[in-house]
């Protein structure tokens, strides 16, 4: 972990990820686990830079019916202090734990009465 990012308690938000403090991982099965010293946690679409976790942390894609980028729910497991780091942003300590890994999306109206449209913003 960088001497220049002291690790944050409570939300951390970077950019368009948002990393949310839950208690643990939800029940149930898991579909896949990434894990290693570099988790990348979202890619950017504009710019091709990414989000990314330094140190022993694993990102945990929790089963659900759609795919994870269509709203299944993805967490991350910090096991010692850690930091997140991207191009464009300043780097953010993270402290062990377990965070809710969310994307900001932008809405789009819909063009029939019932259906919507959601789309990642790009960073």
């Amino acid at each position: 972990m960088s001497s220049k990012s002291q690790p944050v308690r409570g939300i951390v938000r970077q950019g368009d990820v948002l990393l949310v403090p839950v208690e643990e991982l939800p029940a149930g099965g898991q579909e896949r686990v990434v894990e290693g010293p570099r988790v990348v946690l979202a890619e950017g679409e504009a710019t091709g830079h990414a989000h990314v976790v330094l140190g022993k942390a694993r990102l945990v894609h929790s089963a659900a019916r759609r795919s994870w980028r269509e709203g299944g729910r993805r967490h991350l497991v910090v096991e010692e202090p850690a930091t997140l780091v991207h191009e464009e942003h300043h780097a953010i300590g993270l402290l062990p734990g377990v965070y809710e890994v969310r994307r900001q999306r932008e809405y789009t109206p819909p063009v029939r009465e019932r259906a919507r449209s959601f789309r990642w913003v790009a960073d």
